[in-house]
């Protein structure tokens, strides 16, 4: 790939703003602001302060399309392809055994509560009518 020096002014002014972004990201070798990037492809173009203020946001929106570039913190802008991306790859019947194996022990403790009560439920009725006061109607009147 040629160098942006290599270019004529009448290629570059053919060229979108994408391409020549990619060529100063490239031969720059270092991550940039938005602004600055943007910055020098206005000067390659000898575009002025106005252009440059009017047609940023169109630049911005090209950068986010374009899969060629990545956006990195702090607003910064590289290549992509000096970027590795980390790929996690989940094993879905590993996680379901896990959850199944969680539930199964949930299920266990469960049932060896401690404070589990083995009364029947008769010996249960029976202490409850024990404070069971019976009155006859002729008690009540008096």
């Amino acid at each position: 790939m040629k160098k942006l020096k290599e270019y004529t002014q009448e290629e570059l002014e053919l060229m979108d703003y994408d391409d020549i972004a990619y060529l100063i990201l490239e031969e720059k070798k270092k991550k940039m602001k938005i602004n600055e990037l943007f910055k020098k492809v206005c000067e390659i173009l000898k575009l002025n302060e106005e252009e440059f203020i009017e047609r940023l946001p169109d630049f911005f929106e090209i950068l986010t399309t374009d899969k060629r570039f990545i956006q990195l913190t702090d607003g910064y802008w590289d290549l992509k392809e000096k970027h590795s991306e980390k790929l996690i790859i989940e094993d879905e019947e590993e996680d379901i055994e896990d959850i199944k194996d969680e539930i199964e022990e949930e299920q266990e403790n469960e049932e060896t509560d401690d404070f589990y009560d083995e009364e029947t439920e008769e010996e249960e009725s029976e202490d409850d009518l024990k404070d069971l006061v019976i009155i006859d109607e002729e008690d009540e009147e008096n």
